[in-house]
């Protein structure tokens, strides 16, 4: 049987491209008004009453304060860590706010340990609605001073950690068509910073692994709709992993309390938010930089003056 659009009079197929042009400008200029639209009235903030949140590296930092801030609003909070003690006692600081949490010790460079983990905790405490992927390491100092196992442990935890994490758990999402996939990123995920080439490495992988998922579920045959995606990229946040941070304007780019980043991550994730930067101003800043040529950036980047210097 011949393909029948093979034997379409070359107007025809004109005309069909002609309106599938038409129709997919209209389309995207829809989508861009709605943008708008949330950008000058935010939406509602969803109730997580009911969601069971898995929260990695929850033993410390922002995956504390983020574990503590869902509990506060009612949901189920899985904290896994690798570290137990950690781990242990952000749980029982939940419990103390008459909070429901539950406690995993769990490698996440372990793909076994992970898919394990997932079964565990679905028996357990029930089928994960939201995954946040914020376990991640970063070591500072120049390129040429990291080892080759310091290397490997950090794309291990800050990439690899995400993907088997979200192979294990994207599958019970998929099947009810309902869910959320969170993932640490960090403006060093959208600028190279100095001292952090392996980190930044990471960090831009971690926005490509959710820019690629959101392809994949966008084209998947099945409806995907429920399922939701944000990329958390902060800047110099206080938790203990940045030693010496580098600011010339300090009124302007001063490091970020964990407190107020939990809050604004809280936000993002009930807003349903694709992407946000910490601060919030930086997503625009960011994007004027990429408007000017590489030198150009560079001497923008020197006159801000804003960076870490090394530390182990």
């Amino acid at each position: 049987m011949k393909n029948s659009r093979a034997e379409e009079p070359q107007i025809i197929t004109a005309l069909r491209i002609f309106f599938e042009i038409i129709w997919t400008i209209i389309r995207v200029d829809v989508e861009i008004i709605k943008t708008v639209f949330r950008f000058l009235i935010p939406p509602e903030s969803k109730d997580v009453n009911d969601d069971i949140i898995l929260i990695t590296g929850a033993g410390h930092g922002m995956g504390r304060e983020v574990a503590l801030r869902f509990a506060r609003l009612g949901a189920k909070i899985v904290c896994v860590d690798i570290n137990p003690q950690g781990n242990d006692e952000t749980v029982s600081m939940i419990k103390q706010e008459k909070g429901q949490a539950y406690p995993y010790v769990c490698d996440v460079t372990d793909r076994t340990a992970v898919l394990a983990l997932a079964e565990k905790v679905e028996r357990e405490v029930g089928v994960v609605t939201i995954l946040i992927n914020n376990a991640g390491i970063m070591p500072c100092k120049p390129v040429l001073k990291h080892s080759e196992k310091e290397i490997k442990t950090l794309v291990d935890i800050n990439v690899n950690g995400n993907l088997w994490m979200i192979q294990a758990f994207l599958p019970a999402m998929l099947e009810r068509n309902y869910g959320h996939i969170v993932a640490m990123s960090s403006m060093a995920g959208k600028m190279g910073l100095r001292n952090l080439v392996p980190y930044c490495g990471t960090k831009y992988a971690v926005r490509g692994i959710m820019e690629a998922l959101a392809v994949e579920l966008h084209e998947d045959p099945r409806d995907t709709n429920g399922i939701k995606l944000t990329t958390i990229c902060p800047y110099i946040v206080n938790t203990g992993l940045c030693h010496n941070p580098r600011i010339r304007f300090e009124g302007l780019m001063k490091t970020v309390d964990p407190g107020d980043a939990a809050d604004q991550i809280v936000d993002a994730i009930r807003k349903e938010y694709h992407e946000i930067t910490i601060p919030s101003d930086l997503y625009y800043t960011n994007k004027i930089f990429g408007l000017f040529p590489p030198a150009g950036a560079k001497i923008l980047t020197d006159f801000v003056g804003t960076g870490l210097d090394p530390h182990e």
